[in-house]
């Protein structure tokens, strides 16, 4: 199965880094968030992937270009311009890589990259998020219920933290950053059948997909909610990126379900 990855926003919200690179190139670990949404996928047995290109997209071109060189061991030989392969870390990834604009919105760039779809269900996600959501009980649940659209949904944490509060004012406990409101949002992680290009007309240009597309989908009663528990974490801005970071350093990346 194919998985389809917006990966060609401006990045603006974080700035610091995407002034050099495109957002999905920036580093955890010393790797791109793009290869740890991949290997995500990878650890479900998902490895053909259609990329989205747009600002600065040149950039994940080179990278996967040269990533079979950089991922093994090497002989050259000068003299005759000429190099051997020993040993490769390289994954067994298929990349289709597709410029579709700079300033195209996220619809856009879906139906940009049809003819690589093929007609076929296929995976939708964002270049920014990483989680530890079980993408085989995910597949299974869009199976299940026969719509055309699944679209993964989180309870972010609150912004603040809580307290609860006795009547004579003690404090019992605090709770830092706790669930949301009550509301889910779109996670990514969708599954989706071909008949969702039914929803996006033939130039949608400046049309996001979180908006017009997934409404009228949800109108029709096609948009399904897989309600995802654990781990999930976008990369919005420079402390997001810190944040990652430390849970990788830590060895404490609840994404990381690879070996």
């Amino acid at each position: 199965m194919k998985v389809v990855i917006f990966a060609g926003g401006l990045g603006t919200r974080l700035s610091e880094e995407t002034i050099m690179r495109p957002k999905p190139m920036v580093e955890i670990g010393g790797k791109p968030i793009l290869w740890h949404i991949m290997k995500i996928y990878e650890r479900h047995g998902f490895n053909e992937f259609i990329i989205c290109l747009g600002y600065k997209g040149y950039m994940i071109k080179e990278y996967f270009m040269n990533y079979f060189m950089y991922n093994s061991d090497l002989t050259v030989d000068l003299s005759t311009n000429s190099s051997s392969i020993h040993q490769t870390k390289s994954e067994a990834f298929k990349i289709t890589m597709v410029d579709t604009g700079l300033h195209t919105m996220t619809a856009g760039r879906l139906q940009k990259v049809r003819e690589h779809i093929g007609n076929e269900t296929f995976m939708l996600t964002y270049g920014d998020g990483v989680s530890d959501i079980d993408l085989t009980s995910l597949y299974s649940f869009h199976k299940s219920h026969g719509k055309i659209a699944t679209m993964t949904s989180i309870q972010p944490p609150g912004r603040f933290g809580s307290l609860d509060i006795e009547n004579n004012s003690l404090v019992t406990e605090f709770i830092e950053k706790p669930k949301g409101d009550g509301f889910w949002i779109n996670g990514g992680f969708f599954v989706l059948e071909p008949q969702v290009f039914d929803y996006l007309p033939e130039d949608s240009t400046d049309i996001m997909w979180e908006q017009d597309p997934l409404k009228k989908m949800a109108t029709s009663n096609q948009l399904m909610a897989y309600k995802h528990y654990g781990f999930w974490k976008c990369m919005d801005h420079l402390r997001d990126k810190t944040a990652l970071d430390e849970l990788w350093n830590s060895n404490s990346a609840k994404w990381k379900m690879w070996k």
